[in-house]
């Protein structure tokens, strides 16, 4: 089952890392990342442009709004995603526990519900 991990954080609260801890921080994502992928379990990683950077598009009685900054105002923004392919919940916690950015953000687990899934659930109803 795929499972996407989205990474949250309160960019206004991040920690004020030394070079030396910056280095730490960097070289236990690498860590942690390489694990993934030599468990076969890795299929994507990214992280995102600050939320500054962000524009949203909404239709609203029929035009395009299109408004700079990110869709909702929240205390913790969007910083990166990683999609692994795990057996079950369990597994995917597992490690979503070590990834660094929970020690001061948010780890969301979410379920990936393919298209395909969804055709073969329509296709066995109908059977």
């Amino acid at each position: 089952m795929k499972y996407m991990l989205l990474i949250y954080a309160d960019q206004s609260n991040l920690p004020e890392y030394s070079p030396e801890e910056r280095l730490a921080s960097v070289q236990e994502w690498s860590a942690i990342m390489s694990e993934m992928k030599t468990a076969g379990i890795l299929l994507g990683n990214d992280g995102l442009a600050p939320v500054e950077d962000a524009t949203s598009v909404r239709f609203r009685d029929g035009k395009a709004i299109i408004a700079d900054g990110p869709f909702a105002e929240t205390h913790e923004q969007l910083g990166g995603y990683i999609m692994l392919e795990c057996k079950d919940l369990d597994e995917v916690l597992s490690w979503a526990v070590r990834l660094p950015g929970a020690k001061f953000g948010t780890i969301e687990v979410r379920p990936v519900n393919t298209y395909t899934q969804a055709r073969d659930a329509a296709a066995a109803r109908k059977a």
